[in-house]
């Protein structure tokens, strides 16, 4: 049996049973849309979660009273750390600005040297965003000739890392939820498409054709629908992309 009758047979299959070719067709675009939804939301989700990882895990290394070119050389030197994404060196005199943009007049206060120490602000990679890394990374910190002390706030990034396991796990369960009623329709969809022919398929048989002679117009239709609901759902994925707020 040739490949162009397999081709024209499944075509036919869209003329008569336009009913059966259309419900399969929608059930493949909607399988393909919950998927691609789910898909997009899921990374969408791992870079919000690096970006809060990078944020919450920031490293703060107070340094000893030291030049502006000695801290710079310094800030250099950690930015070539493993796991060190970026680093910002914060002078005496701007860390003086910027305590005295939060606080005021009040500021004035506090303004010594040695409450105002210039200061390393060290980013990490996200996958050294964690409790443990971030705790090698502070002791490799503190193990530099010039740096008094490293911090990080080890509560709150316990806390993040605590809520995320469980958004991703619900996550997970939501997409396999997803992914199961996506196969249920399409599946269902199918039984519909083989019932709506059983009449043809029994005359076949009658006649003598063999199980591959039938099937395979039914695989082609299906390679059909399966084309038109990618194409169909590509478009549709695309409309929601372009709807949703940045």
């Amino acid at each position: 049996m040739s490949l162009a009758y397999s081709l024209r047979e499944g075509i036919a299959g869209f003329r008569r049973a336009p009913f059966a070719a259309f419900a399969a067709t929608s059930a493949l675009v909607v399988a393909l849309v919950l998927i691609g939804v789910m898909t997009f939301v899921g990374y969408q989700y791992q870079l919000a979660v690096d970006f809060l990882r990078e944020r919450v895990g920031e490293i703060e290394a107070f340094l000893d009273p030291i030049s502006d070119a000695e801290g710079r050389v310094l800030a250099a030197r950690v930015g070539s750390l493993p796991g060190v994404a970026g680093v910002v060196y914060v002078s005496q005199e701007e860390a003086r600005r910027i305590f005295a943009e939060e606080f005021g007049e009040d500021a004035s206060v506090f303004d010594a040297d040695e409450f105002l120490p210039a200061s390393i602000r060290v980013q990490v990679v996200p996958r050294y965003a964690s409790v443990d890394s971030l705790r090698h990374v502070k002791a490799r910190l503190e193990s530099l000739n010039g740096v008094e002390e490293a911090v990080f706030d080890e509560d709150l990034l316990l806390r993040v890392t605590q809520n995320l396991r469980l958004v991703s796990l619900v996550g997970i369960v939501l997409a396999f939820l997803v992914v199961l009623a996506a196969l249920f329709l399409v599946a269902n969809t199918i039984r519909l498409t083989v019932y709506a022919r059983r009449l043809l398929i029994r005359t076949m048989k009658l006649v003598g054709a063999t199980d591959r002679f039938i099937q395979r117009p039914f695989v082609m239709e299906g390679l059909l629908q399966g084309l038109v609901a990618g194409v169909v759902a590509g478009l549709l994925l695309w409309a929601l992309y372009m709807a949703a707020p940045e």
